[in-house]
């Protein structure tokens, strides 16, 4: 196992994205026109996280679940088709006898949703609400908590299918647990028709024998990379790129939150639509999942656009376009004023502002003697060129500090807003200094 790791190190993104691409165009061959839940259903599994299809009966969202998971080896797949007699002991495993006379709550977690990578939960709605609550454990803290049994779970990925949504406490709950969510539509147009037809004759509506299959232990370690928990291999998100998709995420609520108000003719919604920052910052990590599909060790603008397979529920074209608009505006508004490049220099002036935070002993040294800062540059040459050979004093670095800020004209009202924050910031810090 350790050797096989240690092989998948030597690979370039490249080679480790071309495993995920043909899987991906394998199974697109075989679930026909769903090219876009297929990419973000292996978002999910990059990332470790769950999906959720919603459709009409009869519409694929089985086969299309049995045909990811037959793209993998090493790994099994717990099934089941969830009912509302069903107890948690359908999905942990039945109880142990001899410590239920002793009044304790023990699973046999061999075999069951526990004990498996991979999970295929049909109809999961049409499940009781106390075994949702069971699940919640399980699928958020891959753990099975039960009476006395705390167990770790070693489920990978789960995909869920439903017909319909319920609205409860436990159903919101799990909702949450499903991170991406997609709605497949029926396809109606005759050609699309005659190509389900064609793999239904070659295949009788099974999923087809892969020529190739991706090893679970090639997943986990994208998955590390993903995630962040590869030291020696990672996917560069550019500070600026970070806050340009945080900026698109609050525009995206904005307009979500908007678009109620007005489907409610103006009145206050029951509800409003909510991202949490547990979601937000996930969202880092679907980010690096893009990049690594399409073979690069660093994120790109491009890739902030792909954010709406967590933020939206993919195939409701309302949702979509929603995200697509935020992004579009906010992407307008940075390159119409060389946005992008003020959010980098203003942003390694925070990171400056971090360092001194961390160690007011650099309040006594010359600012242009932090070569360790990632603003060498920009900031640097600033410095020189506007304060020359000045002394280095406690008081000339508060100068230049604030200086710099009072300076700094934002060319758009994204930038200014970053702006005000670091003033407040910095104002706080030399207080604090005092």
């Amino acid at each position: 196992m350790q050797d096989v790791q240690q092989e998948f190190r030597t690979w370039s993104f490249e080679a480790l994205s071309q495993h995920f691409k043909r899987a991906a165009d394998f199974i697109c061959q075989r679930v026909v026109n769903r090219e876009e839940v297929v990419e973000q259903a292996f978002c999910a599994l990059l990332t470790g996280e769950h999906l959720l299809l919603q459709s009409r009966t009869g519409v694929g969202k089985s086969l299309l679940a049995e045909q990811i998971f037959a793209m993998f080896s090493g790994a099994r797949v717990f099934r089941v088709q969830a009912s509302k007699e069903q107890q948690p002991d359908t999905y942990f495993g039945a109880l142990d006898i001899e410590e239920l006379k002793h009044g304790r709550i023990v699973h046999n977690i061999e075999g069951s949703l526990v004990d498996c990578e991979f999970a295929f939960i049909d109809e999961i709605f049409d499940a009781n609400d106390f075994t949702l609550r069971a699940l919640l454990s399980v699928l958020n803290e891959r753990r099975l908590m039960r009476g006395v049994q705390d167990v770790p779970a070693k489920l990978h990925t789960v995909i869920a299918a439903t017909n319909y949504l319920r609205v409860s406490e436990i159903t919101e709950a799990i909702l949450d647990r499903f991170l991406y969510k997609a709605v497949i539509l029926p396809d109606k147009e005759p050609y699309i028709q005659y190509k389900i037809a064609q793999q239904f004759l070659l295949h009788g509506g099974k999923p087809a024998q892969p020529p190739e299959r991706i090893p679970f232990e090639l997943l986990k370690y994208v998955h590390r990379i993903v995630t962040g928990q590869e030291p020696e291999r990672t996917v560069r998100i550019a500070p600026e790129l970070l806050y340009f998709a945080n900026l698109v995420i609050r525009y995206y609520e904005v307009l979500r939150n908007r678009a109620l108000r007005e489907q409610y003719r103006g009145a206050t919604p029951p509800l409003d639509y909510y991202i949490s920052p547990r979601t937000q910052a996930k969202s880092i990590n679907l980010l690096r999942a893009i990049a690594v599909l399409h073979g690069r060790d660093e994120v790109s603008v491009d890739d902030v656009g792909k954010l709406y397979f967590i933020f939206a529920t993919v195939g409701l074209p309302e949702e979509v376009e929603l995200f697509r608009k935020a992004y579009s505006s906010v992407l307008a508004s940075l390159h119409a004023a060389n946005g992008f490049e003020q959010l980098r220099l203003l942003l390694e002036f925070q990171s400056l502002l971090d360092q001194l935070k961390q160690d007011k002993s650099l309040f006594f040294k010359p600012l242009t003697a932090l070569n360790t800062s990632p603003l060498r540059r920009t900031f640097l040459e600033w410095l020189r060129e506007t304060f020359g050979g000045a002394d280095h004093t406690v008081e000339q670095n508060k100068r230049i500090l604030e200086h710099f800020l009072r300076d700094f004209v934002p060319a758009c009202e994204e930038v200014r807003e970053l702006k005000q924050a670091l003033e407040r910031e910095l104002a706080a810090l030399l207080r604090n200094f005092q």
